[in-house]
């Protein structure tokens, strides 16, 4: 289940039941702060952040958290996994736990939360239907050949891990992982277009962070894991002419 990402303001009723009638909960937050909260609803809360590790695999810490919540189900305890944000949203173990509680015959579902992504759309002001808006995990831009919309709103997601295959590592936000993604980013926009570097607030004492900075100065800034790069377009949509012209001639076709 996801508790949200701003601390007390996101959490649901419905979820906030489901930790307290576990039997046991497990808790992947962003936040010591937000981990202690959460001990305050339940008497057996079982921290997942000590699964990272330095230079650790993020599959293999992954893998174990999956691992550590299936023994309690297959034990036949009432098991809740709490995640920050949403539960579904960048995020292997908590639909992997699912997948695997259900092959094995045990009731198992994911109850949404407020994602970062939402955040973001308030933050920012962003309405993703007026121009259209795409996500992609920064470093899918640089091992796939991803075809990118300038007319569009591009959502760079995780860019402080760009390049990098473990979960914890000194390497993160490294500017010579960022010029990589850069380079990858100018194919399709000029050096000069400005995007934001967006955190979502945590704390309610916390205010987001939103810094506007021109693409070919990314590698200046410093972008931590929980960043995202936000890219507005940079052209004009181009009318479908020929398109318009077929719906034109429905609308005055006889009905």
């Amino acid at each position: 289940m996801g508790i949200g990402i701003t601390l007390g303001s996101h959490l649901t009723p419905l979820a906030r039941s489901h930790i307290e009638q576990s039997d046991v909960v497990f808790v992947a937050v962003s936040d010591g702060i937000v981990e202690k909260w959460i001990e305050g609803m339940h008497k057996d809360v079982r921290s997942l952040q000590p699964m990272y590790a330095e230079e650790k695999s993020r599959t293999r810490t992954y893998r174990e958290m999956v691992a550590a919540i299936m023994t309690e189900v297959r034990a036949g305890k009432k098991v809740c996994a709490a995640f920050y944000g949403h539960p579904g949203i960048f995020a292997w173990a908590p639909h992997e736990s699912i997948r695997v509680a259900r092959r094995e015959g045990y009731p198992a579902y994911m109850e949404p939360g407020i994602s970062a992504e939402d955040c973001l759309y308030a933050d920012l002001g962003i309405d993703p239907g007026e121009l259209g808006c795409q996500h992609h995990e920064a470093s899918q831009l640089l091992y796939y050949k991803r075809r990118l919309d300038p007319t569009a709103y591009l959502v760079v997601w995780q860019a402080g891990f760009v390049g990098i295959h473990t979960a914890v590592s000194n390497d993160a936000g490294n500017s010579a992982y960022l010029q990589l993604l850069v380079d990858r980013l100018a194919e399709d926009y000029p050096l000069t277009h400005k995007l934001t570097v967006y955190r979502a607030a945590t704390l309610p004492i916390h205010t987001p962070r939103i810094e506007r900075i021109a693409l070919g100065k990314l590698v200046q800034a410093r972008i931590e894991p929980p960043d995202t790069l936000v890219i507005p377009p940079a052209q004009k949509l181009v009318p479908n002419t020929k398109m318009l012209r077929r719906l034109d001639k429905l609308a005055r076709a006889p009905a």
